[in-house]
């Protein structure tokens, strides 16, 4: 072959590779992000069964989870990798409980520190009813057995449309506090709470609505809020939980410039629209994680969750990775 020849057919072969690799973009361009993409749960050993995980880690380094089941249940870490079960909450449960479930059971409740003390936010509900309450807890060290029970903060009946469970705590920079929460129905709400009561500010009675589903499934539930780079970010839990390995739960985001929304997923679709932009999905034996909550540690934000162990009969355990916000949004890893 000639000089003149080979010279003749390189372009043409390039072209053919480029066109290839034009192609195959494109392709992957069409197909929806795998499952594979989704990082596995960072290593924890221990007692790991959990539900609806709420973490914090204490002055002295300790970490401090507090979970659905029982009293609000408890576990410890010095190290956020190995978990000890602790006392619950409450040995004795606070006798208002009766009046919205006969199971003395609490569930997902949300820790935070504030005005140097404890504060614990969690509902009593039975499963699949909206006759529903949100209790208030506070406490000098975050440790079982040192919580005081302050009642009732907001309540749904079966002529709501909301449902009062699932709440979550935030301060904003102006130091006012907002308490979001809900569970299927019209989907997540938020009221303002009064700092000095941890109850709602009766001079701002609003029921914000800040994410729902209004067209098929109606299932948003487990609000979250942080605040970062300028934007608050509504971190949720969507579709079906509580099934073991056939649960299709997932975490998805949206962010807004003001507290009270609206909230907007990364392709612009409001979460009072059925928008949300994926954080967790099912992937591998890691199925259904939810439940989530947001914990800033010393090496970055964390989220905290539960998933069911595909490969242990379904089983509830501890979730824990960081978040990278490199992009605006937060992505898992």
């Amino acid at each position: 072959m000639s000089r003149t020849s080979r010279t003749s057919r390189t372009p043409r072969m390039s072209r053919r590779t480029a066109l290839l690799a034009l192609l195959t973009a494109v392709l992957l361009a069409l197909i929806p992000s795998s499952a594979s993409a989704y990082p596995n749960p960072g290593r924890v050993t221990g007692s790991v069964v959990t539900h609806d995980p709420t973490m914090i880690r204490t002055s002295s380094g300790q970490y401090l989870l507090y979970a659905t089941g029982g009293g609000i249940a408890n576990k410890t870490s010095s190290d956020r990798t190995a978990f000890s079960a602790g006392a619950d909450v409450f040995f004795s449960r606070p006798s208002w409980w009766r009046n919205y479930s006969s199971v003395p059971e609490a569930w997902a409740p949300d820790i935070s520190y504030q005005g140097g003390k404890y504060l614990l936010y969690y509902s009593v509900s039975s499963f699949g009813s909206n006759t529903s309450a949100i209790g208030f807890a506070t406490s000098s060290t975050g440790q079982p057995g040192s919580w005081t029970d302050q009642g009732t903060v907001y309540a749904s009946t079966t002529s709501s449309d909301y449902n009062a469970i699932d709440p979550n705590l935030f301060v904003d920079d102006d130091g006012k506090w907002w308490l979001s929460f809900g569970s299927w129905w019209t989907g997540l709400k938020m009221i303002q709470i009064n700092p000095s009561t941890g109850k709602q500010l009766s001079s701002n009675t609003t029921r914000y609505s800040i994410a729902s589903r209004p067209t098929g499934t109606k299932a948003v539930e487990a609000p979250s809020i942080v605040k970062r780079g300028g934007y608050y970010y509504l971190f949720a839990s969507y579709d079906t939980c509580c099934a073991g390995t056939s649960s299709t739960y997932k975490v998805k985001v949206g962010r807004a410039t003001s507290v009270t929304g609206p909230y907007y997923d990364k392709s612009g679709v409001a979460m009072t629209n059925n928008g949300g932009t994926p954080v967790l999905e099912s992937h591998g034996r890691y199925v259904g994680p939810g439940g989530q909550s947001i914990l800033a540690d010393s090496d970055g934000d964390l989220i905290v969750y539960h998933y069911y162990d595909g490969q242990d009969n379904g089983t509830p355990k501890l979730g824990i990775n960081l978040l990278n916000w490199s992009s605006g949004w937060p992505v898992a890893y």
